[in-house]
């Protein structure tokens, strides 16, 4: 009974059956409802009707990154502005193809899933956009804060992966032309590296693909083990690191 489809806890358990980790939050907030947070988030059935039998009314939380989904977050902030303008540019070029869900926020937002991945979660504010990767979490039906429900508008509509660097690019180009022209006034490699490690979230992707590309440009390639070094020490997951730094080198030899 407990369990039952359509209660909270039946919903938990169905997002665990997926692999999607799961966490209770307190009713009607946000607040983790467990003392490490996103960190307990789990898929094991019995951890989960343990949660809701002592929290029947808590809120249902996903852990976001793999195993997790990715999460494209399209805030509505009334007259102060939305995400939707960024959102239909993204839908247009294509970035949002494979969708697995869509989901409505109680503000009127929207929350977009996809496959999950190893990338960082970050953040455009100027566009009201966040992205919901490792290290983050949100709210998933039936959860209410506010006294409004998050719903469920389309599930299990694709396999799509969102690319967050693409979407930087996209929507932030003077970012990465500005990433640009400060690593190429860098000669100093020990400061090369030493700006790279101040990267911050958001711009951690980018600052590494222009420092590696600068430092083999430059005949310096010994460079690149230290820069991947100060990318990880951001927060940047070794997977991504040696992503960006692979794509760095392709995209040096292709422009000698």
């Amino acid at each position: 009974m407990l369990a039952a489809p359509g209660t909270t806890p039946g919903r938990a358990l169905d997002y665990a059956r997926r692999g999607w980790p799961v966490f209770p939050c307190w009713p009607g907030s946000k607040e983790p409802a467990t003392r490490h947070g996103f960190r307990d988030a789990s898929t094991d059935p019995n951890e989960i009707r343990s949660w809701w039998r002592r929290q029947p009314g808590a809120n249902l939380a996903v852990a976001t990154g793999a195993p997790g989904p990715d999460v494209l977050d399209v805030d509505k902030h009334g007259p102060e502005g939305s995400g939707f303008a960024a959102y239909r540019q993204l839908d247009e070029a294509g970035l949002l193809d494979g969708a697995i869900a869509m989901v409505a926020t109680p503000r009127g937002g929207l929350h977009v899933y996809f496959t999950g991945t190893e990338q960082a979660s970050g953040r455009l504010p100027r566009h009201f956009l966040d992205f919901k990767a490792v290290g983050g979490y949100v709210l998933a039906p039936p959860s209410r804060v506010g006294g409004k429900p998050y719903r469920m508008l389309i599930d299990g509509a694709g396999f799509g992966i969102l690319d967050w660097a693409e979407i930087t690019r996209l929507l932030e180009p003077r970012r990465e032309r500005l990433i640009r022209r400060r690593v190429a006034t860098i000669g100093d490699p020990a400061r090369l590296v030493a700006w790279v490690a101040r990267l911050e979230e958001g711009n951690r992707n980018c600052g590494l693909f222009w420092a590696a590309c600068r430092a083999v440009e430059t005949g310096q390639e010994s460079l690149l083990d230290s820069l991947a070094a100060a990318a990880a020490a951001t927060g940047l997951p070794d997977r991504e690191v040696a992503r960006t730094i692979a794509s760095a080198l392709r995209s040096s030899a292709t422009s000698v």
